[in-house]
């Protein structure tokens, strides 16, 4: 059996508030999918994207150091194929917008179903 053929899934999760981090990572785990990492803003996941190239990005909006359009621009330019799903607060649709036109894969707005979470990252993994 080739490890290709296990080829688990990874994701980064993006968010400067750690419960919803935690909130992310535990439904990722739920699902039998790996965390390539954490970061709190925009620069870290610039950082750990380049290192492990994980599969999938949730990345929320508004974060310190560099805000996650300016983080989903920098990582495209790294990979165009980034996969990145955007997270962001209802009055933030314009942002939203702006971030699918700079190849955002989806998004999902805050406050947020785990259900509905849960079937965006797996639609977006199995593309």
């Amino acid at each position: 059996m080739s490890s290709t053929a296990n080829h688990q899934k990874k994701i980064l999760v993006v968010d400067d508030a750690l419960i919803i981090r935690k909130m992310i990572i535990d439904l990722a785990k739920e699902c039998g999918w790996e965390i390539a990492g954490e970061a709190k803003d925009g620069q870290e996941a610039c950082e750990i994207y380049s290192n492990q190239k994980p599969d999938l990005v949730t990345m929320d909006m508004v974060m310190p150091n560099m805000n996650g359009l300016e983080a989903l621009k920098k990582i495209r330019g790294i990979d165009p194929n980034a996969r990145i799903i955007m997270i962001s607060a209802v009055n933030q649709k314009d942002k939203l917008m702006e971030s699918i036109e700079a190849g955002a894969s989806d998004f999902i707005v805050k406050p947020f179903d785990k259900t509905r979470l849960k079937a965006l990252l797996g639609k977006i993994l199995s593309e």
